[in-house]
């Protein structure tokens, strides 16, 4: 029997009933899979049902078929986020040892082993402010040295800049930085500047990994807004180094404190519902997990050697390179035989969110485009797998990346058409105004089961809402921030919307630099950029009203953002709202109350 155990044919057949790194079992996972599918089906054709039966009263017409077809394509984003806020609710608090059910893996983490591979530290730069960049980088570094294995890891600046003055300013600012830490530790920062922009950020990063990717066994990509500890770099590092299968784990990025009132409610609100969506979503998506392009530990090897990206045909905005090329190559390392993880715990990584609406609204379209060139990768009936081979969780992934936004113009074109649809029931003698409201509310329970499980979340977990500022600002914070979706929502659903019929006609985003730092918006600013919200919000609004005023009422949820467009833009973006919030602590994260080492250093020197 011990022969048979031992024998390499026995370990081949044994190691193919698990995933990669030999942690969790093949027909486990996919007991998982199926229990998330099964909820997520039987949910799905529950509320189409009664959709459809609301629909029914009257007879179907043109527009209720629409409005059904749109509503079949919104739901399924907002059905499976319900299902993984549950199911990592679940886990946290009911479940037994739930990190070694989503993440047996980091046990390793903690593990007092020395760091024996090499790992370079990465930040792509593209006309970003230099020294925000370096600060950044700089905090990084000391943090690091402080673990005592600063030796095992070097810094890498790899800039894309395409302004004279801005790249002066790199380069000036590698310089001083090399002098002040010794020619021991300037030999392990290394600044290149490419003369073009080719293949875009994974241009960059593909370009280090051809020039110097021999060198290191792994490599930590950050923005130009990365924070991320010491600590929790050695962490993911002792990880990578205990499981030579871990090709990309991926770190739960956290936004850091801010100035902007825009940002603190953004930011809270992604805090707390974030914990248990990742928690509830790696537990069934395991070792095809997604990645974020930053903030996460990467095997070189194995990502030079089968992580190429495909051009795209066609032209653009759809073809020609992988935008959000991040999503694609974690397909490609899971299809090289590796695994791809995220761990859901908060710990020593964070980014800077957008200061006002209108940048995020920018950084939503920039997203929009490299998401829907998907489509030319899942190998469509008539067109060339460019990417053949992924498992099928993978190509779930790049789908749902595709249906994130597909359902955005899918909701607003059902809103736009609810004026006729309230017309068209007027005089019906039944109506299953019932069913109606019932279905309205769920949805609506559902579409905050996130943020409503992330709250759950923080007051079960001893010292969950003393991290927040304490009971009275976190539940005020709460519901200032579920006002705040409600609006920014819609004014994003519009632009998004626009920009994907643009996208139809070849328009396109540029690439570039992105604020960072709080300012103030003006009006004229608002009005040029927000009057088509605001023009949809009066003729929609006011045609609903005309028709039927409750439905009116029941919508403001949905299209009082249109309405308000422009002064929440400006109001969120104020500088001295910001401030007032600041001094009251009010959306504050547990940052803002407890601030790690790291953070403070960042902070303290803007």
């Amino acid at each position: 029997m011990t022969q048979i155990i031992d024998s390499p044919t026995f370990q081949a057949n044994r190691m193919s009933l698990t995933t990669p790194t030999g942690l969790q079992a093949n027909a486990e996972l996919s007991r998982r899979r199926r229990l998330v599918i099964a909820l997520n089906v039987v949910t799905y054709v529950a509320m189409m049902w009664a959709a459809y039966a609301v629909m029914d009263a009257g007879g179907w017409t043109l527009v209720d078929g629409i409005m059904f077809v749109c509503f079949a394509l919104g739901l399924p984003w907002t059905v499976l986020g319900f299902w993984n806020s549950v199911i990592g609710l679940w886990l946290l608090h009911w479940a037994d040892k739930p990190m070694e059910q989503v993440a047996p893996y980091a046990k390793a983490g903690d593990e007092p082993t020395s760091v024996t591979i090499k790992t370079a530290i990465l930040m792509t730069l593209r006309n970003e402010d230099p020294a925000r960049a370096f600060r950044r980088l700089r905090t990084v570094k000391e943090s690091v040295d402080a673990t005592g294995f600063g030796d095992k890891y070097s810094y890498f600046i790899l800039s894309d800049t395409n302004k004279a003055d801005v790249g002066a300013a790199e380069e000036a600012a590698t310089e001083a930085w090399k002098r002040e830490v010794g020619p021991d530790a300037a030999e392990r920062i290394v600044y290149r500047r490419r003369t073009d922009n080719t293949g875009f950020k994974a241009g960059n990063v593909r370009d280090f990994c051809d020039r110097w990717g021999n060198d290191y066994e792994l490599m930590l990509p950050l923005d130009a807004d990365s924070l991320m500890s010491g600590e929790a770099i050695v962490r993911l590092t002792r990880m990578m180094q205990a499981h030579p299968k871990l090709g990309i784990l991926q770190s739960l990025v956290v936004g850091m404190p801010s100035s902007s009132a825009f940002a603190r409610i953004f930011q809270f609100g992604m805090r707390h519902g974030m914990r248990t969506y990742t928690m509830g979503q790696s537990w069934w998506t395991a070792d095809c997990g997604p990645f974020w392009g930053h903030n996460a530990m990467v095997r070189i090897k194995p990502f030079k050697d089968e992580c190429h990206l495909p051009m795209l045909p066609g032209a653009p905005p759809l073809g020609g390179h992988v935008l959000s090329h991040d999503q694609v190559e974690a397909t490609l390392m899971r299809r090289a035989g590796f695994e791809v993880r995220v761990l859901p715990e908060e710990r020593g990584s964070w980014e800077e969110n957008p200061p006002t609406m209108l940048d995020f609204a920018q950084r939503d379209v920039r997203w929009c485009q490299g998401n829907m060139q998907y489509v030319k990768l899942l190998g469509l009936p008539g067109t060339k797998d460019l990417v053949p081979g992924l498992l099928p969780m993978s190509r779930f992934q790049l789908v749902w990346a595709i249906l994130m936004f597909l359902g955005i113009p899918a909701w607003t074109l059902m809103i736009a058409l609810t004026p006729v649809a309230a017309w068209q029931v007027q005089g019906l003698d039944v109506f299953p105004s019932t069913l109606a409201a019932s279905l309205y509310v769920i949805f609506f329970l559902m579409y905050l089961s996130p943020k409503i499980a992330g709250l759950i979340d923080a007051m079960l977990t001893k010292g969950g809402v003393a991290r927040y500022g304490g009971p009275v600002r976190f539940f005020a914070s709460a519901a200032i921030e579920l006002v705040f979706s409600f609006l920014q929502g819609a004014v994003s659903t519009i632009r998004t919307s626009i920009f994907m019929i643009g996208l139809a006609f070849g328009q396109s985003v540029v690439w570039g630099g992105q604020s960072r730092d709080a300012y103030g918006i003006s009006w004229r600013t608002a009005w040029d950029n927000l009057w088509p919200q605001t023009l949809f919000g009066v003729v929609v609004c006011g045609l609903m009203y005309l028709v039927e005023p409750e439905v009116f009422w029941w919508s403001v949820p949905l299209t009082l953002g249109y309405l308000v467009a422009m002064p929440f833009a400006v109001v969120t973006a104020s500088p001295a709202l910001g401030r007032l919030f600041k001094q009251l602590g009010l959306c504050g994260i547990p940052e803002d109350f407890d601030a790690p080492k790291e953070v403070v250093a960042v902070l303290k020197a803007e």
